[in-house]
């Protein structure tokens, strides 16, 4: 049985039994009154009056209606009665269907679109108009669910097709590299290959290597340890100097204790790549801030100046300043996705804020 049917039958038979109830209370006070014919009224002057009796020493009489009329009116007015209850009945059922019609539209609306739903019709809203109750409340819930999958769906998408384009590129720079070599089989030419080869070879690994890891923060940590972040940072620090240097950029580290319960594999991933993109995307003469403080981690450099409409862009998968794609050496162009990743499994949050005279601040915080 439907919703509609049900609700029909509770509200026609809620309303059934209350008519039923007020018009049995009716018809009985009405038949009391019939039955109760017999009135006191004063004693005629004729003591002769047409149908009088003398009555009780009191000088009153009694007047009795006929017993022919007292049933004829009582039979009328069940009659009555019964005609109008039947007539409310169906009218209530029928009152009833339609008001539960008109509730439940929304309803019918929604499941329609759940119905009609596939990654080809995302963009379709119910978009409920109406008061504010359960329904659009429901309704609205609804489409803020399919904004979350469409823009989930569209990033799969542009995810799959970077993923296509960066593992492409490097496999044709090196088909090509290898038919050149063969085509001029010297010695000079194959050192020029191989070294070729080996350049993309490189570019892929650490291509895949990050997509392993991103594929792990966003699946989560099964379990979770106390990490010594400041010991983390110290290190990662301490093994990226030499790049610095030769970029001729200066980094300088302030850090505190700081615990924090996680993966110390993917923490040490995550400092590795602020730190490595704060002196990548830098120019000479830069510098590199890392500060560490009770559940909360900042890296800040120098470097070209970040158009504040691109800064969420950047934690997106393989995006660069100006939405370009990646190239073939400035990385794969997940870090800083991948630092998202690895905050939002250890249940914390990420914000950049980019500098006016240049430069990009990122700033976690752990709960």
């Amino acid at each position: 049985m439907t919703v509609r049917a049900r609700m029909t039958l509770l509200y026609g038979g809620l309303f059934t039994v209350i008519t039923l109830g007020v018009l049995g209370t009716a018809l009985w006070i009405q038949t009391r009154i019939v039955n109760d014919r017999v009135q006191d009224v004063p004693f005629p002057a004729d003591p002769i009056a047409s149908g009088a009796v003398r009555g009780p020493a009191d000088g009153r009489k009694r007047i009795i209606g006929p017993e022919q009329f007292q049933e004829s009116l009582i039979g009328s007015q069940q009659l009555v009665i019964l005609t109008a209850f039947a007539v409310i009945v169906v009218l209530a059922f029928a009152v009833s269907w339609w008001l539960t019609g008109r509730l439940l539209r929304p309803l019918h609306r929604i499941t329609g679109t759940a119905r009609r739903l596939s990654l080809s019709t995302l963009h379709e809203r119910i978009a409920l108009d109406g008061p504010r109750d359960e329904l659009r409340q429901l309704a609205d819930t609804f489409d803020a669910m399919l904004d979350r999958l469409e823009r989930a769906a569209d990033s799969q998408r542009r995810f799959v097709a970077n993923v296509s384009h960066e593992l492409r590129t490097p496999l044709a720079v090196q088909r090509t590299a290898i038919e050149v070599g063969l085509a001029d089989p010297s010695p000079e030419r194959l050192a020029v290959v191989r070294d070729e080869m080996l350049r993309n070879t490189r570019r892929s690994e650490r291509l895949i290597e990050g997509l392993l890891v991103l594929a792990q923060g966003e699946r989560g940590l099964d379990r979770r340890d106390p990490v010594d972040l400041a010991a983390v940072v110290g290190q990662v620090v301490g093994e990226n100097l030499a790049s610095a240097e030769r970029a001729g950029v200066g980094v300088t580290a302030d850090t505190r204790p700081a615990t924090v319960a996680g993966d110390e594999v993917l923490l040490a991933r995550m400092v590795a790549n602020l730190v490595q993109n704060a002196i990548r995307h830098n120019h000479r003469g830069g510098s590199v801030r890392v500060a560490l403080r009770e559940g909360e981690l900042t890296v800040a450099n120098t470097g070209p100046v970040v158009p504040p409409d691109e800064v969420d862009g950047l934690f997106e998968p393989f995006r660069r300043l100006a939405g370009e794609r990646t190239g073939s050496d400035g990385g794969a162009g997940l870090g800083l996705s991948i630092v998202a990743a690895i905050v939002q499994a250890h249940g914390g949050t990420v914000t950049a804020t980019a500098a006016p005279d240049g430069g990009l601040t990122v700033a976690v915080a752990f709960t």
